[in-house]
């Protein structure tokens, strides 16, 4: 057994990490021994690494806040939760999960589909959500309208435009270089073009001209403003994060003449504020597409947690096409 532990926090998130053997007891009463199947790194997770995350674990933490397993064994008191040995579960969001094994709770489980890519749904819980969110907590989109984001090709990115065409709307996509376009197409893009100073006037062309009342946007900086510049008048802005590491720009033009709308968006806030029952519905609605593939998450790579290291590295690099995976080793 190993679990991905850190003891102290620095600037390059791979030289503070490493696996170290790790000793479980068998499961008490209510508990699930899980073997972990896969995990992702999410950016929440390399910044969690450097210091840089709104919410810090006390140190030492183990990595990873995602991922699916298969229970190997379960304690007293279990029998009525639905649970059985060899099944495949989901973990509750925020559960340490770059490890081989873990203990947990046993009525946090969720059983998932055995049809489904435990690959896939590793990603669930994170990802997912913030697209769908976005999508449909700020301005109620009917069918056969845009949405404009940045970053596309990054994993909400990905989400994103899935969602959108399953719920009927145009996307249109900025990435930050030529190289991503393909793919960026590939996963249901309408428009994929790469971002820069002269963007709101390609924007334009590429769709007609067609009034934009959504951005999102995972950059800041100058970034910002320029997906307010492609939105209509009246336009509301969403930031999930600042990739650039600069604070979101926006100009006052935007705000005073144009009336665009900036918001925030943390998954951690709409959890704390929504009803259980909201949730479940969420998660209940998302495991279903990602089960049966219509949403799907491009894999670049997957790294056991003994080489956890290598596995940050490769999750902090820029150049890669997809997400990430630390394998457990459960089959």
């Amino acid at each position: 057994m190993l679990q991905a532990q850190y003891d102290r926090r620095g600037p390059v998130p791979q030289d503070v990490i490493r696996a170290v053997p790790l000793e479980l007891p068998p499961p008490a009463a209510g508990q699930a021994l899980v073997a972990m199947l896969a995990s992702p790194i999410n950016p929440a997770n390399l910044l969690a690494l450097t210091g840089a995350y709104a919410v810090l674990p006390p140190l030492p933490a183990v990595g990873g806040t995602e991922g699916v397993g298969r229970i190997t064994a379960l304690g007293e008191g279990t029998g009525g939760l639905g649970l059985a040995v060899g099944q495949l579960v989901l973990l509750p969001r925020g559960t340490a999960t770059w490890v081989t094994h873990l203990l947990a709770e046993a009525r946090t489980l969720v059983p998932l589909p055995e049809g489904g890519d435990p690959l896939q749904l590793a990603m669930l819980t994170v990802n997912p959500p913030t697209a769908s969110l976005m999508l449909s907590e700020y301005v109620p989109l009917t069918a056969g309208e845009w949405v404009i984001q940045n970053v596309a090709n990054s994993g909400v990115g990905g989400y994103l435009m899935q969602l959108a065409r399953h719920r009927g709307l145009r996307s249109v996509n900025l990435v930050r270089r030529e190289s991503a376009v393909a793919a960026t197409k590939a996963q249901g893009g309408d428009v994929v073009l790469v971002d820069g100073d002269d963007i709101a006037e390609r924007v334009h062309q590429a769709t007609g001209g067609a009034p934009i009342r959504l951005g999102i946007d995972a950059v800041g900086g100058a970034a910002t403003d320029r997906l307010a510049q492609c939105l209509t008048e009246g336009g509301t802005l969403v930031n999930y994060g600042m990739m650039s590491g600069e604070p979101c720009r926006l100009a006052p033009s935007a705000l005073i003449f144009r009336d665009i709308t900036l918001r925030g968006f943390w998954l951690v806030k709409w959890f704390r504020d929504t009803h259980p029952d909201a949730r479940r519905a969420l998660y209940g609605t998302l495991t279903q597409l990602v089960a049966n593939g219509t949403l799907k998450a491009r894999i670049h790579a997957t790294y056991p947690v003994a080489n956890i290291r290598e596995a940050v590295a490769a999750a902090q690099a820029g150049e890669r096409d997809g997400k990430i995976l630390v394998t457990g080793g459960a089959g």
